[in-house]
């Protein structure tokens, strides 16, 4: 197979690791408007996609968010299959018409959710049911990438992503609250998410931290299981009767994004679509957004009181 990275910065230089090393890939394009990203590398390289119409199988887009839609775009209405990285797309209206533009012309829209292809995420998943409680922290140090998009749909969408698999009810209300710090949009959020059923999860997230934490702590009757989904490691406290039950898992040399990107590419070589998967990542955009619509409107407010 032939493929492309379209935007050679830090995310797509991840995808060029691993995508070089796999033997189904026949060559593998560059797409960057600054030479400078592009010239440590041995691809042959354009300065923009429209160049690769008929050069190429599939396309992985990492470009920043403001531009998913018009790249997309392309590539879907000239019928070639795309990963392209989370969020989907910066607005509900640009992701309905690319989610349209795959089904129509039935050409596969991967989003890069890559938390999904976490093994500590996989392994836990089938057997966590009806939670009723849950908290999830990502904190990161300042990125200076991705400040076009809030904190929200930067980091706290991989724990949405994941959240609105695991509690499948419908939402019942959301209280939330962020601050700028660094950059224009929100670099610091926490949500409250109350479900039907009684299921609440409290989710912070922040581009403002020291320490890099990705951890998921899930509460259910008999049971708590605390996940590090960035180390990799599970630990599971289970009450059988009237005896408390610990174990520990660790895994060691296993990324998401390889695996992230082996399922993208078989999903390449079936020439098949995934409507669930996109719908998924339509969800958890919409989700974001209705966050982050809160958290202006709470901002708004705390500074006009203010006055």
């Amino acid at each position: 197979m032939r493929g492309a990275i379209i935007g050679v910065g830090k995310v797509g230089s991840l995808h060029l690791k691993f995508l070089k090393n796999f033997k189904e890939i026949k060559k593998i394009y560059l797409v960057d408007k600054n030479p400078k990203k592009i010239s440590p590398y041995p691809f042959e390289s354009y300065p923009h996609y429209s160049s690769l119409k008929n050069k190429i199988d599939f396309a992985i887009i990492s470009v920043p968010t403001i531009y998913h839609y018009e790249v997309a775009k392309f590539f879907l209405k000239n019928k070639i299959p795309i990963l392209v990285e989370k969020p989907i797309t910066a607005t509900l209206r640009e992701a309905k018409h690319l989610l349209t533009l795959s089904q129509k012309n039935k050409t596969l829209l991967f989003v890069g959710h890559t938390e999904r292809y976490n093994i500590v995420y996989q392994e836990v998943k089938k057997n966590i049911k009806n939670p009723c409680f849950i908290e999830c922290h990502r904190l990161s140090p300042y990125p200076h990438r991705s400040l076009d998009i809030s904190v929200v749909s930067d980091l706290m969408i991989h724990d949405l992503d994941i959240l609105l698999e695991l509690v499948k009810r419908k939402i019942k209300k959301i209280e939330a609250v962020g601050t700028k710090v660094l950059s224009s949009t929100p670099d610091i959020a926490n949500a409250r998410i109350e479900f039907e059923g009684g299921c609440i999860a409290n989710l912070v997230a922040s581009r403002i931290s020291k320490e890099r934490i990705r951890k998921f702590r899930i509460f259910s009757p008999n049971s708590y299981i605390s996940l590090d989904l960035g180390n990799r490691k599970i630990e599971t406290y289970r009450k059988i009767r009237r005896k408390i039950y610990y174990k520990k898992i660790e895994y060691k040399n296993i990324q998401p994004l390889k695996k992230e990107l082996e399922t993208f590419l078989w999903w390449v070589k079936e020439k098949k679509i995934s409507i669930s998967l996109i719908n998924r990542a339509y969800l958890a955009l919409k989700l974001a957004l209705r966050i982050q619509k809160i958290i202006e409107k709470n901002e708004k407010n705390y500074f006009c009181s203010r006055r």
